[in-house]
């Protein structure tokens, strides 16, 4: 009998350990798949980028002012009433213009910039609301991270400190790295040449993605040969409006995601598109 018992605990004690090494793994594997949701919006001639992942939502860019209404409702559609993170690549109006929008309907907790300064209305009421509502805000500076989640951050390679004393907007915007273990995806504001230049010179080993959104809506001043080498994406995601006045995309730029293989998608073309993943793998469809 003394002998049973004793073989009986044993048992039960290598079944509780078993037990709660599953358990465990069950817990990592749960962390793992957290399911990532990326939509490049379609809001017609700008850019406005929406993340969702561990909880947390996170908006690149607003889009123009003409499409405010547009883009706030979007995101209540979503079922969105805060807004963790708000990232404003660069005071054009193209991308800050839905700002008072997100504001005046959306709790934001953190709001992070370039720190390139404007003279225009739209800018000014930009500063004045974020001081108003006391809103935490970061210039985000190259070589510094935002955090998201865990194993998900925003690394930031742009803009340069010396190209924020220029007048040129463009070469002003934030460029980040958005990254969940395996998968990542470069967003590039309207960074043009100049900027893309700076960053192989400082970052060349860490551009590398699996999604590219295009820089500058396409424009034949962005996505240099060079850049696209070095981040070797399989796909491109241009956002523009339909039959804009600036012809975005340029066909050099088209001819020049040919050339790289890449796979283009286009929101004037293709409504809202959407990359999702977890972490390891990634899907991207399209709304039309």
């Amino acid at each position: 009998m003394r002998k049973g018992l004793c073989l009986m605990l044993v048992i039960l004690v290598a079944m509780m350990v078993v037990v709660a090494g599953c358990k465990k793994e069950t817990a990592k594997s749960a962390e793992q798949g957290q399911q990532l949701i990326v939509k490049v919006l379609d809001i017609g001639q700008g850019d406005a980028i929406l993340i969702r992942v561990a909880g947390q939502t996170v908006l690149v860019d607003t889009g123009d002012i003409e499409h405010r209404e547009q883009m706030v409702a979007y995101i209540k559609k979503e079922g969105i009433t805060t807004i963790d993170k708000v990232i404003i690549t660069h005071p054009h109006a193209d991308h800050l213009g839905g700002m008072p929008g997100i504001l005046d309907n959306f709790k934001v907790g953190h709001i992070y910039d370039s720190g390139k300064t404007s003279t225009t209305a739209l800018y000014r009421q930009y500063l004045s609301a974020v001081n108003k509502k006391n809103i935490p805000f970061t210039v985000a500076t190259p070589g510094s991270e935002i955090i998201i989640g865990d194993n998900i951050k925003l690394k930031i390679f742009a803009p340069d400190k010396s190209l924020l004393a220029e007048t040129e907007m463009n070469n002003s915007s934030i460029v980040a790295k958005l990254i969940y273990n395996k998968f990542s995806m470069l967003l590039t504001g309207d960074a043009e040449k100049e900027s893309e230049a700076l960053m192989l010179k400082s970052y060349a080993g860490e551009l590398k993605s699996n999604v590219l959104k295009a820089g500058h809506h396409g424009s034949n001043t962005s996505s240099t040969p060079e850049l696209l080498k070095a981040v070797g994406a399989e796909a491109a995601i241009i956002s523009l409006g339909a039959n804009n006045d600036y012809h975005h995309p340029h066909p050099s730029t088209l001819k020049k995601y040919e050339q790289a293989k890449l796979k283009v998608y286009r929101t004037d073309l293709d409504g809202t598109v959407t990359i999702t993943s977890d972490g390891n793998t990634y899907n991207i469809t399209k709304e039309k």
